[in-house]
C-alpha cells in the first residue's frame, strides 16, 4: 500500500545536502531584489519565477543547473538578506518535519556589497542560529569552495575560524567536469590537520575518478551525490550485483552517499527517477541517504523527495526510517547528540506512525 502524504510529512527526517542558496522562498528572492536594487530577475511575479526555476533547471546539465543561481546569490549580499535567508530555511524545513540538517553555502559568492567573508558567515550563522531557537531543528553549517575558483584554502581557513559557532564541516562544489577534487588538496589537507569534516560533490556530473581522487587523495567522508558509483557495479542476467574495487571499497567503508534524486535527474545524473541507482544501492546495502539539493530550483521538498521514493520504488516506511536513521549516523554533528536524536526522536518518531522496525 502506498504511504499516506500525510505520513510522510509527519516522519522525522534527516538532510545532509541542501544548498542556502538553492533554496530561497520566490517572494523572497523578490523581496531581496527589490531592498538591492537588483534588477536581472526575469520576473517579479512569483509563480513566473518559480516556473523559471524549476524549468531552468530540468535541462540534463549541471552547468545549465547552476545558471540560475546567479539571481538567488546576486540578492544574498546583505547581513539582513543572509540572515533572513538562513533562518527561513530553518522554518521550512522544520515545517517539513526534517529534525536535523546540514545546509551548505559558498560564501565567496556573497562579497559584491562590502561582506568580508567573515561576515558573510556570521550572518548566516545568526540566521540559523535564531531559527533552532524558534523551530524543533537542529542545523550544522557546511562552508563550501568553489571547485572552478582559486579560492578553496583561503575558504578552508574560513571554515575552521567559525568551527565552535556551527560550521561542521568543509565541502567544493560546482561544475564537476575539469575540475578536479586534487585541484584543491591543500585546503582539504588542513581540513585533516585540524580533525574537521570533509564531504566532496563528486560522482554527480562526472565519472568514477572523480568519487576515487575524492576519497583516495581528499580523504572525504561522505560522497555529495556518488550517484556514479553505479558505473562500477554490473548487474548480471540473472540479477547478481558484482561491485568492482571502488564500488567495494565504498560499500566496506560505508561511505554516505548523499544522492538527491530529482536533481540528478535534472542534471542528467541519472536518466530517470525509476532508472536512478538509488534503490538498486540501497538493496546492496550501501549507506545511502535522501536529499533535496536545491529546495527552490528542483521543486522539492524533503517529504516530496520520501514520497517520490515511495512511490516509484515501492519504499515502505521501514525503508525510509533506515536511510534516515543512516543519515543521522553520517552527519558531522557531535557523537552522543546523534545519538540522541536517533534514540529520543527518530526511533520514537517512527514508532508512533506505525513503523515495526
Amino acid at each position: 500500500m502506498p504511504i499516506d502524504a500525510d505520513i510522510i510529512r509527519a516522519a522525522p527526517k534527516v538532510l545532509l545536502h541542501d544548498h542556502l542558496d538553492g533554496g530561497l522562498r520566490p517572494t523572497t528572492v523578490i523581496e531581496l531584489a527589490d531592498d538591492l536594487g537588483y534588477a536581472e530577475l526575469p520576473s517579479t511575479d512569483p509563480d513566473e519565477l518559480t516556473s523559471f526555476f524549476t524549468s531552468g533547471a530540468d535541462r540534463k546539465s549541471l552547468p545549465l543547473y547552476l545558471e540560475a543561481f546567479s539571481h538567488t546569490s546576486g540578492v544574498m549580499q546583505t547581513h539582513e538578506a543572509l540572515e533572513r535567508v538562513a533562518y527561513e530555511a530553518a522554518e521550512d524545513l522544520a515545517a517539513d518535519g526534517v529534525v536535523y540538517a546540514e545546509v551548505r553555502f559558498a560564501p565567496e559568492l556573497h562579497l559584491d556589497h562590502g561582506l568580508d567573508l567573515d561576515q558573510v558567515v556570521e550572518a548566516v550563522l545568526a540566521g540559523f542560529d535564531r531559527g533552532m531557537g524558534d523551530f524543533p531543528i537542529v542545523i550544522g553549517t557546511l562552508v563550501t569552495a568553489m571547485r572552478h575558483a582559486a579560492h578553496s584554502l583561503e575558504i578552508a581557513e574560513l571554515a575552521m575560524r567559525h568551527r565552535d559557532q556551527g560550521v561542521v564541516g568543509f565541502d567544493i562544489a560546482g561544475a564537476e567536469a575539469g575540475f578536479p577534487p586534487t585541484r584543491h588538496l591543500d585546503a582539504f589537507q588542513l581540513i585533516q590537520r585540524e580533525n574537521s569534516h570533509i564531504t566532496i560533490h563528486a560522482g554527480e556530473a562526472f565519472g568514477l575518478k572523480s568519487i576515487w581522487e575524492a576519497l583516495s587523495f581528499c580523504n572525504a567522508e561522505r560522497l555529495g551525490h556518488g550517484v556514479r558509483i553505479v558505473d562500477d557495479i554490473i548487474v548480471t542476467s540473472d540479477g547478481r550485483a558484482e561491485l568492482g574495487r571502488l564500488a567495494a571499497f565504498v560499500r566496506d567503508r560505508r561511505i554516505p552517499l548523499e544522492m538527491c534524486p530529482t536533481s540528478n535527474v535534472h542534471t542528467g545524473a541519472a536518466p530517470s527517477m525509476a532508472e536512478h541507482p538509488i534503490d538498486l544501492l540501497k538493496r546492496l546495502k550501501f549507506r545511502v541517504t535522501v536529499n533535496t539539493d536545491n529546495r527552490l530550483m528542483s521543486g522539492v521538498s524533503m517529504s516530496s523527495e520520501f514520497q517520490a521514493m515511495a512511490d516509484t520504488f515501492d519504499w515502505t516506511l521501514e525503508d525510509l526510517r533506515w536511510v534516515t536513521i543512516n543519515a543521522m549516523k553520517s552527519a558531522f554533528w557531535p557523537f552522543d547528540e546523534r545519538l540522541a536524536i536517533i534514540n529520543d526522536v527518530i526511533k520514537p518518531g517512527y514508532t508512533k506512525l506505525g513503523a515495526t522496525r
